[in-house]
């Protein structure tokens, strides 16, 4: 239960101010895009709601199991669902947008739900601050839009291990049509939003050079019901493809994974490719077909043809859903953005997430396309509803108008009793999607979910075990000569094709190096 004192609701709405300003620039800078299949504005409205009444009792029993800096440890050192445009950004913003829709509605005053608020975004806050530990900053804005939270010895393996390409080659294709493949894919398979895809970088690579990493999620049977049956030969759920690009500098990643870069992204400047896969059971990133750049090639060109027909197997599924059912299954992916905390933790159930809350369900007969755009764009966008306006000589920070797209809470809770702490911990909900039936597909099989959570609750990465969890890039820094610090990159290197067992201590020159003997080797 939230421990409601000055300080830590100062805390609190200092967090809050930040997502408030970061989720305005979001939507007024960046592309959007209709959808002519998904009712996209009345699902995203419901999953609001949906996280409003159902994640703070989720997060406190993930937190009691796992906390939330050990979750964030675990993140930054794969590539997860509990990303940063997941559960780093989405999961306390469409909290507290769901917060504001009910205010807005009359159902709701600022000081109600109080404890709710304070432990969402503690746990949050907690989260971020380890997930992107290395760089020292709670959001990839206040980092000036960049998303660099892989170790160095991580990174090493990368340049060492990564393919060289060429503009034509047949690795060159097949990288550059699976991902075009898998983000097609992924985007349908999340009810066409952006939250199966996620980015991050760039990392500097030297030579007018750099890297950034492109990471796709739920591609076969997992979590979401309409994925069972689909997608079954891929014997992975996430694939990483970390991609070096030359005479490109990637100057934006922001807080919804998405980039800009000058020149614009363009295939024919990529200089080298890999692919990995890891989940909330692998200890690292796990190497998928990177023997040589022919089998990398092979593996891609096989991928892609599993989700090319997959895609088309999804599109028939999901052409007889009703509009009900599209609005369920896109209100149950934004509202299940923090899902994967409970798979690291062990404690996920399905109905937990996955199914829209009895008080949601109140709401879906208002949610015609009108409403949804105009209720949607009004509280996002113009900011124009009256509890979103501070005071008349207030200048917001990006459009220094006097508005804020999320309210505070009021200090006043510390010296009265007139609210309602919490929206409570009963859930009762239903959905109009037909029922999971198939298995989860893991690092360690297809497996069902009590083996998955039992499996999940007994693991700790090496690099995070008691010896190693605190040993952070300005230890490394001082320390890389030490055995401890060879041992701690010795288990980042297992698995390497070209860098295990070298240990700590190597400079980009010696990757580079070993790297041109290594392809000296294999001509």
């Amino acid at each position: 239960m939230a421990n409601l004192t000055y300080r830590s609701l100062l805390e609190t709405n200092n967090y809050l101010r930040n997502l408030s300003d970061t989720t305005y620039w979001l939507c007024i800078t960046r592309t959007v895009q209709e959808s002519k299949l998904f009712p996209m504005n009345p699902y995203m409205l419901l999953s609001y709601l949906n996280s409003f009444y159902r994640l703070p009792t989720l997060l406190r029993e993930i937190d009691a199991a796992t906390p939330a800096e050990e979750l964030g440890d675990r993140a930054r050192e794969v590539s997860l669902k509990v990303d940063t445009v997941n559960a780093a950004w989405g999961m306390p913003a469409f909290y507290l947008i769901g917060r504001e829709m009910l205010m807005n509605w009359g159902l709701l005053r600022p000081g109600d739900a109080v404890e709710d608020v304070v432990d969402v975004l503690d746990f949050s806050r907690r989260f971020n601050l380890a997930y992107h530990r290395n760089d020292g900053h709670i959001t990839n804005k206040e980092f000036g839009d960049r998303s660099q939270f892989l170790p160095e010895r991580t990174l090493q393996v990368f340049e060492a291990d990564l393919h060289g390409v060429t503009p034509g080659d047949r690795l060159h294709t097949a990288a550059t049509k699976l991902i075009a493949q898998l983000s097609q894919y992924a985007f349908l398979a999340h009810c066409e939003c952006r939250i199966g895809l996620h980015n991050s970088g760039p990392y500097n690579f030297g030579d007018n050079r750099q890297l950034i990493v492109r990471d796709f999620f739920e591609l076969t049977e997992g979590d979401y019901p309409w994925l069972d049956g689909i997608a079954t030969q891929l014997p992975f759920n996430n694939l990483t493809i970390p991609i070096v690009f030359k005479d490109t500098n990637f100057h934006l990643m922001d807080d919804w994974a998405s980039f800009e870069a000058e020149p614009s992204y363009d295939a024919a400047n990529i200089v080298a490719v890999g692919m990995y896969t890891s989940d909330a059971l692998t200890d690292g990133y796990v190497p998928v077909g990177m023997e040589n750049a022919q089998t990398l090639a092979e593996t891609m060109e096989h991928y892609r043809e599993i989700l090319n027909e997959a895609t088309a197997d999804l599109w028939k599924r999901i052409a007889s859903w009703s509009r009900e059912q599209m609005i369920d299954a896109g209100a149950l992916v934004y509202s299940s953005v923090a899902k994967d905390f409970a798979h690291l933790a062990g404690t996920y159930r399905q109905d937990d997430w996955f199914q829209l809350d009895a008080r949601v369900q109140r709401f879906k007969p208002l949610m015609n396309d009108e409403f949804g755009r105009d209720n949607l764009g009004e509280m996002v966008g113009l900011l124009g509803l009256p509890h979103q306006k501070a005071n008349e000589y207030t200048m917001a920070r990006y459009s220094s108008l006097n508005q804020n797209m999320l309210t505070a809470i009021p200090y006043s809770v510390l010296t009265d009793d007139d609210f309602a702490p919490t929206v409570g911990d009963r859930f009762s909900g239903s959905s109009s999607l037909p029922a999971k039936n198939g298995l989860w597909t893991t690092s360690a099989g297809r497996i069902d979910i009590e083996e998955y959570n039992r499996l999940a609750r007994g693991f700790t990465p090496a690099v995070l075990g008691k010896e190693n969890r605190y040993l952070d890039e300005e230890w490394v820094k001082w320390n890389y000569t030490s055995s401890r610090a060879d041992d701690l990159y010795r288990l980042t290197q297992r698995g390497s094709r070209n860098l295990a067992d070298r240990g700590a201590g190597l400079r980009r020159a010696d990757i580079a190096g070993i790297a041109e003997e290594a392809r000296g080797a294999n001509r």
